[in-house]
């Protein structure tokens, strides 16, 4: 029988009415260029519904990704702010313990903030304070940390505003090597910029 080299993971976060959109480009070059095995976290085992009503099944719940090895990064992507259910705040705790690249993008470093990663990182978010006042709930932000950019990598945090998914992508993909130098880089780029 054949043997074939482990892929590494890349793990991302399912959550309700998650923007899918913002981390397609992302996991579909994850796959067919880097070689990356993708694996969808949920707080349960259960088809949850992203933002443009696409049914996704995680392979694993947020507890049981704690024990996962051989990880490269955890992606949450955004969404609407809502509490944190247990297990995420851990698992991100967890993965940033681990040496995993953690990226989040529009409102999703609020998932950062409230695991107190942003405490000591610069970042970037579409959740302003008067957005978190019209949703109901304080602002998680350190706002000291907060940069007007379109993406920012703090060591080994990325965050992005969520009309930056084609940047915050192009970022993850320089972070983790997945394409074999910066020429193939710049032509993916320039495909996508037109």
């Amino acid at each position: 029988m054949r043997e074939y080299p482990t892929m590494s993971k890349i793990v991302c976060f399912y959550y309700d009415n998650f923007a899918d959109f913002e981390i397609t480009l992302a996991f579909h070059k994850f796959r067919q260029v880097g070689q990356r095995e993708i694996v969808g976290v949920a707080y349960r085992r259960e088809v949850v519904r992203s933002e443009s009503g696409l049914g996704f099944m995680p392979d694993a719940t947020v507890q049981g990704a704690m024990a996962f090895e051989d990880v490269d990064a955890l992606i949450i992507p955004g969404g609407p702010i809502q509490p944190p259910e247990p297990g995420i705040l851990e698992l991100i705790q967890t993965g940033y313990a681990k040496g995993w690249i953690i990226a989040a993008i529009c409102n999703g470093p609020h998932y950062l903030a409230r695991a107190g990663l942003l405490d000591t990182h610069t970042y970037t978010t579409t959740c302003t304070p008067e957005s978190a006042v019209r949703a109901g709930i304080a602002d998680p932000f350190p706002r000291k940390h907060y940069r007007e950019e379109r993406v920012v990598a703090d060591r080994q945090l990325i965050t992005a505003k969520g009309r930056a998914f084609v940047d915050f992508s192009m970022t993850l993909f320089e972070r983790l090597g997945i394409y074999a130098d910066d020429a193939e880089r710049l032509r993916l780029w320039q495909d996508i910029r037109g």
